[in-house]
């Protein structure tokens, strides 16, 4: 079991930055892939970003270049969140995949960006 506790989440004004944490506890050396995904009012959960346990990384097209993942050695995941504008709002997720049928997800921390 790996559990998954997020944390930074805020409101902001378009146009700042935010940094959230997602620290894991458990079985953390069974963890591969990590990734942030997000969900808006109405909208289905969509993947940010994610990093896999060598350190490569993707983002959606419509963070890449403002948003950077990145995870330290041990447990826990960050998600620098930098030139925030209105669409960014949603509760943002942490998730751990073990393998393709064992994944975990944290309980998500709102992000609320103002114009």
């Amino acid at each position: 079991q790996v559990q998954l506790v997020e944390s930074g989440g805020g409101s902001v004004q378009a146009g700042g930055s935010l940094r959230l944490s997602c620290v894991a506890s458990g079985r953390i050396f069974s963890i591969n892939d990590m990734g942030w995904y997000r969900q808006a009012p109405g909208k289905q959960r969509e993947l940010v970003a994610f990093i896999t346990r060598g350190g490569n990384t993707n983002y959606a097209a419509s963070v890449k270049g403002r948003f950077t993942i990145s995870r330290d050695k041990l447990n826990t995941l960050y998600l620098q969140m930098n030139s925030l504008n209105a669409e960014d709002t949603a509760v943002y997720y942490c998730n751990a995949e073990v393998s393709s049928l064992s994944k975990y997800w944290g309980q998500g921390t709102q992000v609320t960006v103002s114009l």
